[in-house]
């Protein structure tokens, strides 16, 4: 995992939850829940190859 990954998902959450309050605030509560869905799935599209990496290494380091 590089270090601009976690700036990005860190980006990423900062910039969501300024959104959700802004629609919050404007009464539109329906598209803050979607922003911050959409946010979440962003984040996981990204961890997801690594998480698969975790699992095959695991499952090399125990089939020997």
């Amino acid at each position: 995992m590089t270090v601009s990954l976690i700036f990005k998902i860190a980006a990423v959450g900062v910039l969501v939850s300024v959104i959700c309050q802004v629609l919050k605030h404007s009464g539109r509560e329906e598209h803050a829940f979607l922003t911050s869905l959409a946010g979440l799935l962003l984040v996981l599209y990204w961890l997801v190859p690594y998480i698969y990496d975790l699992f095959e290494s695991i499952k090399a380091l125990f089939s020997l």
